[in-house]
């Protein structure tokens, strides 16, 4: 036998001994399984979402933008309306474009985001280049709303997979920080001078038509990232709160953090202490808490905010 794999054997028997004597060896041993396996189910879907982002993004540009010479917002939009200007190849031009994005999101977001970019850009602009999507349909508006559509749900994928298509949202980021806009801001004022721009280079009916596949990529990229079951929390102060904790565990089967808190009332401020519940639900479940807090303390005080994901806990694990 090969004195290599003499030793790798004899290493792991050696080492499936120790383990069965040693209770930490073997917590620390599952420990790292355990973490190996996290790691490598995350690597798997975050390829398998930028993937099937890529397809979908490239089957909206070439199989309904391209062929009707509309654009979009953002990077992507630049490169469609360079590509129908001067005529250059829009997977070079995507890659091209994107490159100065990509170099500032590794500034400011970090080395991880800029590979995952790097790869869905790369593949996207392979996607272009090698295959060839027929086209679906001329008729405009459906080209507007469905070439933003899988634009849109191209986008998001390759997001929830931890990379970018379209480098806007860099640019942005960047922006708030040395301007002092927000994010959002940032993001219009960049789409209405490159709206501006097709408006004149194009036509104004071609750059109104792009606005609608902007605002439909747009809806759709915020459905995919943010899903149908998109979080709230919910923050009730009440008198009856062991009553309200109940439901929300037992009839609503949801977790709820409990907080000590101090409630402040009349002329003189007097302060009584109070128990502050908050829990996480779904917005498809709010109308029925509502309902149920109102059975139980029609004056109960309570806050709700939107919240963007959640991990753990008695929440429902969002699906892919």
């Amino acid at each position: 036998m090969n004195s290599i794999w003499k030793r790798r054997i004899i290493k792991a028997f050696i080492t499936q001994k120790l383990k069965k004597n040693d209770p930490d060896l073997q917590s620390d041993f599952d420990q790292t399984s355990q973490k190996l396996r996290v790691t490598l189910i995350s690597l798997f879907k975050d390829v398998f979402l930028i993937v099937l982002g890529v397809i979908s993004a490239a089957f909206g540009l070439e199989s309904f933008l391209l062929p009707n010479m509309f654009i979009d917002g953002g990077v992507t939009g630049i490169s469609l309306l360079v590509s129908e200007i001067t005529s250059i190849p829009l997977y070079i031009l995507i890659v091209v474009i994107n490159i100065p994005f990509i170099f500032l999101g590794f500034k400011v977001i970090g080395k991880r985001f800029a590979i995952r970019a790097t790869i869905a850009i790369s593949g996207l602009a392979l996607s272009l280049l090698l295959i060839d999507f027929p086209e679906v349909t001329q008729d405009k508006l459906l080209v507007s709303v469905f070439g933003g559509f899988f634009l849109g749900a191209g986008i998001g994928l390759s997001v929830r997979g931890g990379g970018v298509l379209d480098g806007t949202e860099v640019l942005a980021i960047f922006m708030s920080k040395k301007l002092g806009t927000t994010v959002g801001d940032a993001i219009t004022i960049i789409n209405v001078i490159i709206f501006s721009a097709a408006a004149y280079l194009l036509s104004i009916e071609t750059a109104l038509y792009s606005m609608l596949t902007y605002l439909a990529a747009s809806k759709t990229l915020d459905f995919v990232i943010e899903g149908i079951e998109e979080y709230t929390g919910v923050t009730i102060i009440s008198e009856h709160n062991t009553k309200i904790m109940d439901m929300i565990t037992h009839t609503m089967r949801r977790g709820v953090t409990i907080y000590q808190g101090k409630q402040g009332y009349g002329n003189h401020g007097h302060m009584n202490e109070i128990d502050i519940l908050y829990t996480v639900v779904t917005r498809l479940e709010i109308s029925k808490l509502n309902r149920e807090i109102e059975k139980i303390d029609p004056n109960a005080f309570v806050i709700m905010h939107s919240i963007n994901d959640t991990r753990g806990g008695m929440i429902k694990k969002r699906s892919i």
